[in-house]
C-alpha cells in the first residue's frame, strides 16, 4: 500500500509529457473523486430545490477541468485560446444556496489537482473536504432555532399600556413591536399584529394559554419565522 501510495504521489509522468495513459489516468481519478464529491452533496443535502442535474454537474465538471489541464499543460498560446473560447459562453444557471458554490469550487479544484497530475493532491484534498461536509451535516453547525415571531389577535375594549396583555408580553419576549391595528368590524373591537423575539422557545404554547385567559381577547395566533423557502 506504502509504494502505489508513493507511486501516485511522485507521478512517474514527467508534467511536460502528456502521454494518453497519464491522460487516462488523470480524467479516471477526476470521475471517480467527482463521484465522491456528487455522493457527499447527495447525502448531506436538506435544502428544497434538489436538482439532479447539478449533482451530475459535480461529476462531469472535475473531468471537464482536468481535460482542459490537460490540454493547456504549460502552453501559454494555448490556455489564451481557451481562455477566449470560454468568454463565449454565457452561464445563466444562478445558484441559490452558497453551500452550491462551495462544491462548485470543490469540483474545479480536485479537476485541476487531476489535470496536474498531483494525485495525491486531488485524493487528499476530496477526502478533507468531503469529510468537512459530512461534519457539518451531522452537527447541523450554525442552525439555530428561530425565536422570531408574529403575534396575531383580537381584543375587545381600550387597550393601554398597562393592559394585561403587554404584562405577559414583557415576561415572555426580550422585544417586542407594534405592527398594525386595524378595526376588527364590529363594535369596541380590534385587531392587533405584533411581531416578538420570544426569551424561551419552549414557553410558546404557555405564552398562548395565557394570552388566551385575558379577558376580551380572541383569535391568538403565534406563528415563528422560521428559514426562508427557496422558491
Amino acid at each position: 500500500m506504502e509504494r502505489i501510495w508513493q507511486a501516485i504521489e511522485e507521478s512517474p509522468i514527467p508534467a511536460g509529457a502528456y502521454t494518453i495513459q497519464g491522460l487516462l489516468l488523470s480524467l479516471l481519478l477526476a470521475f471517480l473523486l467527482g463521484q465522491a464529491i456528487a455522493w457527499i452533496y447527495y447525502l448531506t443535502y436538506s435544502g428544497l430545490s434538489y436538482s439532479r442535474s447539478f449533482v451530475q454537474s459535480l461529476i462531469v465538471i472535475p473531468v471537464v477541468v482536468a481535460l482542459v489541464m490537460s490540454i493547456v499543460g504549460n502552453n501559454i498560446i494555448t490556455a489564451v485560446g481557451l481562455l477566449g473560447a470560454f468568454t463565449i459562453v454565457r452561464f445563466r444557471n444562478m445558484l441559490k444556496d452558497t453551500r452550491d458554490m462551495v462544491f462548485i469550487f470543490t469540483a474545479l479544484a480536485v479537476g485541476m489537482a487531476s489535470g496536474c497530475r498531483l494525485y495525491a493532491t486531488a485524493i487528499v484534498g476530496t477526502a478533507i473536504a468531503t469529510a468537512i461536509f459530512v461534519y457539518l451535516h451531522l452537527t447541523n453547525f450554525g442552525s439555530r432555532q428561530p425565536d422570531n415571531g408574529f403575534l396575531r389577535f383580537t381584543l375587545k375594549g381600550p387597550f393601554g399600556p398597562d393592559h394585561p396583555v403587554l404584562a405577559i408580553l414583557n415576561r415572555f419576549c426580550s422585544r417586542y413591536t407594534l405592527l398594525a391595528r386595524q378595526d376588527a368590524g364590529y363594535a369596541g373591537a380590534a385587531e392587533y399584529a405584533y411581531q416578538v423575539k420570544v426569551k424561551n422557545i419552549s414557553r410558546t404554547e404557555q405564552l398562548l394559554a395565557e394570552l388566551q385567559q385575558v379577558e376580551g381577547i380572541e383569535s391568538v395566533n403565534l406563528t415563528m419565522q422560521e428559514k426562508l423557502l427557496e422558491v
